[in-house]
């Protein structure tokens, strides 16, 4: 069966999804420092399991694999079998804890790469559990081969390296039932994590692109829960992600988490450009923090470059040089300068470019024919497939032709080294080699030049630790730690003359060169490393959850688009009840309703008001208590044309810069200077940039000009609104307007028009008059009525309004806004008014009777 949960996700990611059936339901432990009672968790109505004891802060790192080695052993005179379990020292998240704070508990959760038969299942969950604190998430086959050999391998690692798919047979076309497969895998993860989960107090560190729409999962169960997901891929940009069918179902998810992080500003960049093209957010940076405000919840950035673990490079070089495996090196590569690559079998990767690169070398340089030779270790591939095979023949046939070409008996000019190496055999390569050269057309991060400078720097009370520290790179400028290391010689690997020339560099710079640009690496890798990286995250993710536990939060939508709110505690919706009793109670009330967006939808074509909300309003200006106003951006003849029946309505036209009191009476402005010549100084310079920006406008209004963006390339528009607004300023500095900008405007208006100097005038009528307002309603929709809602509070203070109780300043959505309540929709706004009618209709035929 698939749950209610599960299937909404897939409604919403479209197409006719199969039952597919879950794994059996298994009893795990809580995990916890102290006892608990487990439960059984139903898929819809999860909870994490609780405890009366009191829980710490935990970290639980979701991950694709566990940092787990599982090893099956058959016993020879048996046959029976049994599981060796131990850590993988070369995990990078098995390191995450080193410098996290010391009683913080850190839970895995993540597959483990071997084949466990379903009914050991239980048992290993237990073991692992118990000895590591961790929790395997076990695939079915059918949805593991479609999940990560298919759409993790063949639609997002290579569409995330750039790769597009072109034709079918280069490529793949977008097959559905490998996302379904995909967001089925995320939902069997998000099950465990719930499993273990207690929301109040851990911490969710979700990682690598496995895992993006995981969540979502998990937010639709706990809308405070305090997650943050790093992405150890590239990003790629907008141009490209945008060609992926269910691109905004996984950045919608993405936004559910808190911290974002990438590992370098490129990879943020393409995301928050696609954040912007594709969903209409901007990111703002403040002090240093960049953060993306999305439904009241700021989603931080974070851009930090992971490291390795010096601790464990400095165990595997003192293992190397026990067994003597640098000596044996140098013996077989006696008198030759050794330029190594250590790369996965990979399309990205580069390595015949590198290939072709050395042959140039040894062309170009023949005096180093004899002396060079690349060694190029081939690490097994991670995915499977044509393309694949194809990138090996070529570079098998590539190594073959050179060496046949350039090498001879006692010289080969390539060494292809294609069995799997463990981390001491690479340390032993590192040590001897010159220079390490990295030609990847694109990739993530890449940790080889970190690892390659940790061994040329050797340890201490070892033979080579009297050697000259000095070591030389060449790394590809695609490669996400390109651009932490300053002293590398960057080249583009598609040059291979220029990639040619960069190795000559490296094994001919002299020593002091290569000893400066050693010890400048060394310093920065040895204090970059795994756990300043994870500590780094981890205080940023803290700091970006602070105020988790104080704001209102709950969650809309369904499938993919559900996000939560957060609000302030002191936002709330806007009672009928409360308002309908306060308004009975009031002598004086004052009416302040903003147009479009409030009482007539954005969305709709006709912008003429109906004739429902014409009558509506009437009833409300025929109360004798009543003082009633339309505030509208508007311009006073359509406002006047629109609510021309309407004869005791005020109306305050152009934000404010036209204000009529009553039908029969004139227009008054609200500036004291009424000579607008600045417009023709303006207006030149917005035509400017309209001609120069395609999808852009000129709106003018009787005392202001608007220039509108919004169809326009969001960046470029954004760009050229900064532009123009420092240009109008200058030009416009000596007269009597501001110059803002807005939600894809630039206006420039005369000093003083706000919707708040409206709602000020009002208030001091009212005071004046004796008829001090002891009702308040105003709703509004957009940044120009937070000027209102302003204002009202300070003229509470001041006394202008009498009853701080009946008084209701309300936003139309659920957003951060100024006002204290919120309404859902303009359908809500015109049921309230149609109840305060009624009041003002009953009150009058009483009184009559």
């Amino acid at each position: 069966m698939i749950s209610k949960s599960y299937a909404n996700l897939l409604d919403l990611a479209n197409g006719n999804f199969p039952a597919m059936e879950e794994p059996r339901r298994k009893m795990l432990p809580r995990t916890m420092t102290v006892p608990g009672v487990l439960t059984e968790l139903d898929d819809d109505q999860a909870r994490s399991v609780s405890s009366d004891a009191v829980s710490s802060e935990r970290l639980i790192v979701v991950a694709n694999q566990l940092p787990i080695k599982a090893v099956r052993k058959i016993d020879d005179e048996t046959g029976e079998s049994s599981w060796s379990f131990n850590w993988d020292e070369n995990s990078l998240y098995k390191h995450i804890k080193d410098e996290l704070p010391e009683e913080m508990e850190v839970i895995y959760v993540g597959s483990l790469r071997a084949d466990v038969d379903i009914t050991e299942q239980d048992e290993i969950s237990q073991i692992l559990l118990e000895r590591f604190k961790c929790v395997p998430a076990f695939l079915p086959p059918s949805v593991l081969d479609k999940y990560y050999h298919g759409f993790c391998k063949q639609h997002l690692w290579p569409l995330f390296h750039y790769r597009l798919p072109f034709s079918a047979s280069h490529g793949g076309r977008f097959d559905r039932t490998l996302w379904e497969a995909y967001v089925a895998a995320n939902k069997i993860f998000s099950q465990k994590v719930i499993e273990v989960i207690n929301p109040d107090d851990d911490y969710v560190w979700i990682h690598d692109y496995h895992l993006m729409v995981l969540p979502t999962f998990l937010r639709r169960h706990f809308n405070r829960l305090r997650m943050g997901f790093f992405l150890h891929s590239p990003f790629p940009s907008s141009e490209i992600y945008r060609t992926l069918p269910v691109r905004e179902e996984i950045l919608k998810a993405l936004l559910n988490v808190d911290l974002l992080g990438f590992h370098t500003f490129d990879y943020a960049r393409h995301f928050l450009s696609c954040c912007s093209r594709m969903l209409g957010l901007e990111y703002e940076s403040k002090r240093g923090y960049i953060g993306l405000e999305y439904y009241g919840r700021t989603i931080g950035i974070k851009i930090m470059p992971s490291g390795i673990h010096m601790g464990q490079m400095e165990a595997v070089l003192k293992q190397s040089d026990k067994e003597s495996r640098v000596r044996e090196l140098e013996q077989e590569f006696q008198a030759k300068t050794v330029l190594l690559g250590v790369d996965d079998l990979d399309t990205f990767k580069g390595v015949n470019l590198k290939v072709l690169a050395m042959e140039q070398l040894l062309k170009s340089h023949r005096s180093w024919i004899g002396r060079a030779v690349l060694v190029q270790i081939l690490n097994p591939a991670r995915g499977k497939g044509r393309d694949v095979e194809e990138i090996e023949a070529e570079i098998r046939s590539s190594v073959s032709r050179i060496n046949e070409e350039l090498g001879n008996s006692r010289y080969t000019p390539i060494v292809l080294i294609d069995r799997p190496l463990t981390l001491a055999e690479k340390a032993a390569y590192y040590t001897i080699s010159e220079a390490v050269i990295v030609t990847a057309v694109r990739d993530g991060m890449n940790l080889t030049p970190y690892e390659y400078v940790v061994c040329r720097e050797g340890i201490g009370g070892s033979d080579l630790s009297n050697s000259p520290k000095k070591s030389m790179l060449v790394v590809s400028e695609f490669v996400g730690c390109s651009p932490s290391l300053s002293g590398a010689i960057r080249v583009n690997p598609w040059n291979v003359d220029a990639t040619a020339e960069a190795m000559y560099e490296a094994i001919s710079a002299p020593d002091f060169e290569k000893q400066m640009r050693h010890e400048k690496h060394y310093k920065y890798v040895s204090s970059h490393n795994v756990g300043y990286w994870s500590r780094s995250f981890f205080q940023d993710l803290e700091r970006t959850c602070a105020d988790h536990f104080r704001r209102r939060c709950w969650g809309i939508g369904l499938g993919f688009g559900f996000r939560v709110v957060a609000l302030d505690p002191m936002f709330r919706k806007l009672s009928t009840d409360a308002i309908m009793d306060a308004y009975g109670r009031a002598q004086n009330r004052a009416i302040l309703l903003d147009y479009d967006g409030t009482i007539m939808p954005q969305s709709s074509i006709l912008k003429t008001p109906s004739d429902k909300v014409i009558s509506i309003i009437n009833r409300l200006c025929n109360d004798p208590k009543n003082m009633v106003f339309v505030v509208s951006g508007r311009g006073k003849e359509d406002l006047a044309k629109w609510f021309s029946p309407c004869d005791k309505l005020g109306i305050a036209a152009e934000h404010g810069y036209f204000m009529r009191w009553l039908a029969d009476k004139e227009w008054e402005t609200s500036a004291q200077n009424t000579n607008f010549g600045w417009m023709q100084m303006a207006e030149p310079v917005m035509k400017l940039y309209t001609e120069a920006t395609d999808g852009s406008s000129i709106e003018r209004k009787e005392s202001a000009l608007v220039w509108h963006f919004q169809d326009a390339d969001p960046s470029f528009g954004s760009a050229q609104a900064k532009e123009m607004l420092d240009h109008l300023e200058s030009v416009l500095a000596n007269e009597p307007v501001v110059v803002k900008s807005g939600q894809c405007i630039v206006e420039v208006k005369p000093q003083g028009v706000t919707k708040g100097s409206v709602a000020e005038k009002i208030f001091a009528s009212m005071f004046r008059n004796e008829r001090r307002a002891d009702f308040v309603l105003c709703v509004g929709d957009d940044r120009s009525d937070e000027d209102m809602f302003v204002m009202i509070g300070d003229a509470i203070k001041a006394g202008v309004i009498l009853n701080n109780k009946s008084v209701f300043a309300s936003t139309v959505g659920q957003k951060p806004s100024r006002a204290e309540y919120y309404l859902d929709d303009t359908v809500e706004v015109i049921n309230m008014l149609e109840n305060l009618g009624d009041i003002s209709e009953d009150s009058d035929s009483g009184s009559s009777s």
